[in-house]
């Protein structure tokens, strides 16, 4: 069975509540739910991770790297824009990423056009809101790696 993690970066443990404009009004629970649900249908298994803190981003990667998982969905937020170290955990290994954010990076301000991350992802989806993440693990669970 095909394992994937769904990775989330800073601020996401806010949905909901931060800028429900952008993001939406339902929460990282819904979002959750809506990803497990779609896994069952696909036979796949998922995990979850978020967090605010950039290492703990990295050694997720590198997790998923040793353990050979078969991709990664992330949305490393903020991070997208400005972390190289990221960007270098997702190149470090084989293990297919799918960069994704909920709303459209490219309709925002300008310094969020920059995706440091997205150029070593397999795909980045932007602008779907949380289908993006579904499309996402559609794509990968698809795909050979």
């Amino acid at each position: 069975m095909k394992r994937f993690l769904i990775l989330n970066g800073p601020n996401l443990n806010r949905l909901g509540k931060r800028e429900p404009g952008v993001y939406g009004a339902d929460g990282l629970d819904v979002l959750e739910a809506m990803i497990r649900k779609e896994a069952a249908t696909l036979g796949v298994l998922v995990s979850f991770l978020q967090s605010n803190h950039e290492g703990a981003l990295i050694e997720a990667i590198h997790a998923a790297h040793d353990e050979a998982l078969d991709g990664i969905v992330f949305n490393p937020a903020a991070f997208t824009h400005t972390s190289v170290a990221l960007r270098d955990a997702i190149s470090s290994g084989t293990v297919p990423v799918v960069e994704v954010h909920i709303s459209n990076v490219h309709a925002r301000e300008e310094f969020r056009h920059t995706t440091v991350t997205g150029a070593v992802s397999r795909a980045v989806i932007s602008g779907l809101g949380f289908e993006g993440y579904l499309a996402a693990l559609r794509f990968l669970a698809a795909n050979k790696s």
